[in-house]
């Protein structure tokens, strides 16, 4: 519902900040790296998630678009629940957490405060194919934090195709072009599906 809010940093703490945007006050939770990255500035600009549960409608903060990808991966592993989730970004980096999860190491996650070793397991089984590894050169070359492939992706499912089947053909074309738009990443895909 609300890709990001920016404005005026009224309230800062480990585990929330309230943002003024034009006289409404945002009450947003975010993960300790986010409250680091924040640092001193007066102005801010968060990627948010919303969470909407029985009992109550919370949005989630993040400083960089990876840290959000990753936290939505991380909510879609069955157990793992949006403040679980935050615990393991403010544990480990989004950058430690991916490198953990693609390498299969399990006892760094169950290093998380509220993650069992099953947990553990089950996040590494579900998420490795979702996370790459790490390139050659130390950069990172996850496919999964493309902002355009997620796009192009959510506009595939939208016109019905396979969730898998369109994942897979958006990865090939972005690993033969990584600079390919939004518009263009739809098109080559539905010359191949």
């Amino acid at each position: 519902m609300y890709a990001y809010i920016s404005g005026k940093l009224i309230e800062k703490n480990p585990a929330f900040v309230v943002i003024d945007v034009q006289g409404v006050g945002y009450h947003i939770h975010i993960s300790l790296n986010t409250f680091a990255s924040i640092g001193n500035e007066e102005y801010v600009k968060l990627y948010t998630h919303l969470s909407i549960r029985e009992d109550a409608h919370l949005l989630y903060g993040f400083h960089n678009q990876e840290e959000r990808a990753l936290f939505l991966h991380l909510i879609s592993v069955s157990g793992v629940g949006s403040n679980t989730a935050r615990v393991i970004l403010s544990s480990l980096s989004a950058q430690e957490a991916v490198e953990a999860i693609s390498s299969g190491n399990v006892s760094l996650l169950q290093r998380v405060k509220g993650i069992g070793t099953k947990t553990a397991q089950r996040i590494v089984v579900d998420l490795r194919d979702k996370v790459s590894k790490t390139g050659s050169g130390g950069e990172k070359t996850d496919l999964s934090y493309n902002t355009n492939k997620d796009e192009a992706l959510s506009a595939l499912l939208i016109l019905g195709f396979n969730k898998v089947a369109a994942e897979k053909v958006l990865i090939k074309l972005l690993q033969t072009d990584p600079s390919l738009k939004v518009e263009k990443l739809i098109k080559e895909a539905l010359r191949v599906l």
